[in-house]
């Protein structure tokens, strides 16, 4: 795959989109896409900064996990964008930017993806991405967030077989699900102006609109899982999300909610 470079993923983009991006900039290496950002000025209320990797020595997913990818075999991309005022039920906001990167995908003919509660992105029932969620340290009225987002293009020219225990159990990539994946720049492009659409619709309309979308891609319902938290293991079927965004499980005692665990299939 050719490498990725500034011109290339900006020139795409357009609308409100184009309009609202302080600054975009692309590495072929760094240490997590995430830190940089973190460490960079906030945008303004309602604009957003991007930063691309070909390749993070240091990725990151929740609770500290190491996000693995081959040199140039994905995309790694975080942005940062600024809330007026902190929205609310925030801890949804993994779940509808999710549903963003699904959407981006379908516009590229990229079919067949699904989410898996709370951060995973699937493809050919494997692990084809995840999303961090991160939120900006300060104390104004004003909250910036920094949204991570790995996926995993195309192993097909890397040597690879990369370990993920105790959760799907392998990691795949986006060519399974298409018969031509788009050049990375163009897909660059649209999920920076789908992923921005999702920021800026969650600003002004909360998680609602995303509850009702939620069921399309949800990989986990009706499946037989194991959760474990801090406190305990729950063993059910998966029966899709509260409007909060807790998962709810049907255990031997009855539904329970949780927001947050790590789910692992049952087979």
């Amino acid at each position: 795959m050719p490498p990725l470079n500034v011109d290339a993923v900006r020139r795409p983009i357009s609308g409100v989109p184009r309009e609202r991006l302080e600054f975009l900039e692309v590495f072929a290496e760094i240490e997590s896409t995430n830190n940089y950002l973190l460490d960079q000025p906030r945008p303004l209320p309602g604009r957003f900064r991007v930063a691309l990797a070909e390749h993070q020595t240091a990725g990151r997913g929740r609770r500290d996990r190491t996000w693995q990818s081959p040199r140039a075999s994905g995309l790694c991309m975080s942005i940062s964008y600024t809330f007026a005022e902190k929205p609310q039920r925030l801890p949804c906001l993994t779940l509808a930017i999710g549903i963003g990167v699904a959407q981006a995908l379908g516009i590229l003919g990229i079919n067949g993806i699904g989410l898996k509660w709370p951060n995973d992105i699937v493809a050919c029932d494997g692990k084809a991405g995840g999303i961090l969620t991160e939120v900006m340290p300060g104390q104004s009225a004003e909250l910036t967030v920094v949204v991570g987002i790995g996926l995993n293009v195309d192993f097909s020219r890397a040597d690879v077989e990369i370990d993920i225990p105790g959760r799907m159990g392998r990691a795949t990539d986006l060519r399974c699900c298409t018969a031509e994946l788009p050049d990375r720049a163009v897909m660059s492009a649209r999920l920076i102006e789908q992923l921005f659409d999702t920021l800026a619709h969650f600003d002004a309309h909360g998680f609602d609109p995303y509850f009702e979308l939620w069921s399309r891609y949800d990989w986990l319902r009706g499946q037989q899982v194991s959760l474990d938290t801090p406190t305990a293991q729950v063993v059910g079927k998966v029966q899709g999300i509260e409007t909060d965004g807790a998962v709810i499980i049907k255990t031997a005692s009855g539904p329970q909610s949780f927001h947050s665990g790590s789910v692992s299939l049952l087979v």
